[in-house]
């Protein structure tokens, strides 16, 4: 049984995540235009054609943007709760009701042999959620915009195979960079993204015995770097007391270019 995964595409200007099983292929997100959509899933060549459906994690525009157009263009099913549903829709068009599910927070849906859980995170949107993939006894963790990463959050995506984990900024970047102190504010706050060394500290009390990959996703085009969040996430760790290579490696996300599809 095998799980594979792509991060297609991550950071401020649009997120997408794909992941597919022996027998099913989903999307979570879709905030690239339908085109851009359809580009990132050729680079690790798929077709929106072969998709069963997208899941949603929250209503901000660089979740969202191409949601409507894919699942129009390519009969999706959709799933996202209640709230993010009310929230979105007059963002997405219209989407016909037989292809509008609702996915609840804290609950598990299952797609054959897949088992996907939601989880609620510290984010200021309607009712924003992402997800635990379960599928053959492996466990792949999908976690970024939140403000921070609370012990119920850590107890559920605990010991993933795989992680994809927020480190969205650099303190110090953040600080003196041009934003206006509002934006800053929200950013820094409880509500809004995890810094590179919060995202650190958070993974040294999930990794677990069988975690070998972990991708540092969502980070700021303006208040970050790849080389520069590696970098703080590897001392944090290092410091903690975990060894980057041994056992568990970081990798990059990109807002234009899919990672490689890989098997978690």
């Amino acid at each position: 049984m095998s799980l594979q995964f792509s991060v297609l595409a991550s950071g401020s200007t649009g997120n997408a995540f794909y992941l597919e099983t022996d027998e099913h292929a989903f999307l979570v997100d879709a905030g690239l235009s339908g085109k851009q959509m359809v580009e990132l899933l050729g680079q690790i060549d798929r077709k929106p054609e072969d998709l069963d459906g997208i899941f949603v994690t929250h209503e901000h525009s660089d979740h969202i943007k191409g949601l409507g157009v894919m699942a129009r263009k390519y009969k999706l099913p959709v799933y996202a709760n209640a709230k993010t549903w009310k929230a979105m829709e007059s963002h997405i068009g219209k989407i016909d009701t037989e292809q509008k599910f609702h996915f609840d927070m804290e609950t598990v849906q299952s797609f054959g042999g897949l088992d996907v859980e939601s989880f609620g995170v510290s984010h200021d949107a309607a009712e924003p959620m992402f997800y635990v993939f379960h599928y053959g006894g492996r466990k792949l963790a999908l976690m970024t915009d939140t403000g921070y990463v609370s012990d119920r959050m850590k107890g559920i995506i605990k010991s993933a195979n795989t992680f994809v984990f927020e480190s969205n900024h650099d303190v110090g970047m953040l600080q003196m960079g041009r934003y206006p102190w509002s934006i800053k504010r929200r950013i820094l706050s409880d509500v809004g993204h995890v810094s590179n060394e919060d995202a650190a500290l958070a993974m040294t009390d999930v990794i677990g015995d069988a975690t070998s990959r972990i991708y540092l996703a969502h980070l700021s085009q303006d208040n970050n770097m790849k080389d520069l969040a590696r970098m703080a996430v590897q001392q944090t760790l290092e410091m903690k007391g975990f060894v980057v290579g041994d056992g568990f490696d970081l990798f990059d996300t990109d807002p234009k270019k899919a990672t490689p599809l890989c098997a978690v």
